[in-house]
């Protein structure tokens, strides 16, 4: 298992130096790589000895060897991050002993589950940086999101699809009041499309509890960025993040936090 685990990370650190420069191809209009890499602050194309995910940062010690500026700390993050969760899900996937939403998308696809949450997940992370960084939900990866999920759980035959649809088109329609009320300021339309998929993903009633999730995280980080001069109050925080941290919170243990919380919903 350490050789199975060890190449999944592998993977993960792969897929995430892709993420490292997906906001900045996204404002060029390049959301998939055209030729070698360069470095943003000189532009000279980087060798692949020193494209190396988290390994060549730490080699280079977080500097580019041509210009010798300083590497964004977010790079190897964004890389060891995506390697640890691509490691966790696929433990999760092997070890499935619950009823998490997890295991039961698991039970339902078979042995496509882990490709599928992989794929989600990778798409999650990128939503993360574009909406963190430019405050962006790329409508391409939301459609993506909504029909690889939707075909997904179609072609699984599960009895649920009906509920499962309601559930993402109830969270999305939740969210959609919410922009109106506000006029956009306190939720944008890139959550409005995000929730749908993610909706669909959990079902009932892990959709509530990711909902619930979503807004405390909010409030949380909201109230402390506010307190230590961060933020000012009515200024706009993105909320895409908090809506895929809650996910994937739901996602691996949602059994154990709604056994939790439903006695009081």
């Amino acid at each position: 298992m350490f050789w199975y685990y060890s190449f999944i990370f592998l993977l993960g650190l792969v897929f995430g130096s892709f993420l490292t420069s997906f906001p900045y191809r996204l404002l060029i209009g390049e959301l998939l790589p055209k030729g070698r890499s360069y470095c943003p602050q000189c532009k000279k194309q980087i060798n692949w000895y020193d494209n190396i995910p988290l390994l060549s940062f730490i080699l280079l010690k977080g500097k580019c060897r041509s210009c010798k500026k300083k590497i964004p700390l977010v790079y190897p993050i964004t890389e060891l991050s995506t390697g640890l969760l691509f490691v966790l899900i696929s433990s999760k996937v092997l070890n499935c002993a619950s009823s998490s939403p997890l295991c039961s998308i698991s039970s339902l696809v078979g042995s496509w589950a882990l490709p599928f949450l992989l794929f989600i997940a990778f798409c999650l992370l990128a939503i993360f940086i574009t909406d963190m960084e430019e405050q962006i939900i790329p409508d391409e990866l939301s459609f993506i999101l909504f029909v690889t999920s939707f075909f997904v759980i179609v072609l699984s035959g599960t009895d649920g699809l009906y509920l499962r649809l309601l559930c993402g088109f109830a969270a999305s329609l939740f969210l959609l009041i919410l922009h109106l009320i506000t006029l956009g300021r306190g939720m944008g339309l890139g959550d409005v499309k995000l929730a749908l998929s993610l909706g669909i993903i959990l079902g009932w009633p892990y959709v509530v509890v990711w909902l619930m999730g979503s807004f405390v995280l909010g409030a949380v980080v909201g109230v402390t960025l506010i307190a230590f001069g961060m933020a000012k109050f009515g200024k706009h925080i993105a909320f895409g993040p908090f809506l895929i941290i809650s996910f994937f919170i739901v996602l691996l243990w949602g059994d154990t936090l709604t056994s939790i919380l439903v006695p009081y919903l």
